[in-house]
């Protein structure tokens, strides 16, 4: 009867269940990905060359513009491009959080991107990262039944979302 209360008492992050979830999640956004990325790097780099043509001053002539955003996309190699790309769908389909995306980028047992590769994925990612924190915090109250505390320890673990805590504090500010 003890060892019982003991193990309600566990945070979420210590079950053998909830890394059981999280990695069927991961292995099912990974394969879900696979098919997606020629089309969203695709598009991604067409909408990326079409924002370096627009901000090339107007005095230069077309195929300036032209020759400026192919050197532009030559100078990120394929695999800073497939990193970034990777690090978007991270960030968009499961909100995680920067620390979060950057491990799961440099994993053994995740994408196996240099570090170089990743932290430049890192860089160059445009995410809202509070609003991350808050997506992920929602997903915690709404399947899981967590109190707010437990949201909040479990955004800022080192065992789970790796959020920084003013980033957990906001989601924690924002929850319904």
């Amino acid at each position: 009867m003890a060892s019982h209360a003991e193990n309600e008492k566990k945070p979420i992050y210590k079950k053998w269940w909830f890394w059981l979830i999280i990695v069927i999640v991961v292995i099912a956004v990974i394969g879900g990905s696979q098919g997606t990325t020629t089309n969203t790097q695709t598009s991604t780099q067409t909408a990326e060359a079409n924002n370096q043509t627009t901000a090339v001053t107007t005095n230069e002539t077309t195929q300036d513009k032209n020759n400026t955003t192919e050197t532009e996309d030559t100078n990120v190699s394929k695999e800073y491009q497939n990193a970034l790309e990777k690090a978007k769908q991270y960030s968009e389909t499961m909100h995680m959080s920067k620390q979060g995306i950057y491990d799961q980028l440099t994993s053994d047992y995740g994408e196996q991107f240099p570090a170089d590769a990743a932290q430049y994925a890192i860089d160059n990612l445009d995410v809202d990262y509070k609003a991350n924190a808050l997506e992920k915090a929602k997903q915690y109250q709404d399947t899981m039944n967590m109190s707010k505390s437990a949201i909040y320890d479990q955004l800022i673990s080192e065992y789970g979302e790796k959020f920084t805590a003013e980033e957990a504090q906001y989601a924690i500010d924002n929850l319904d």
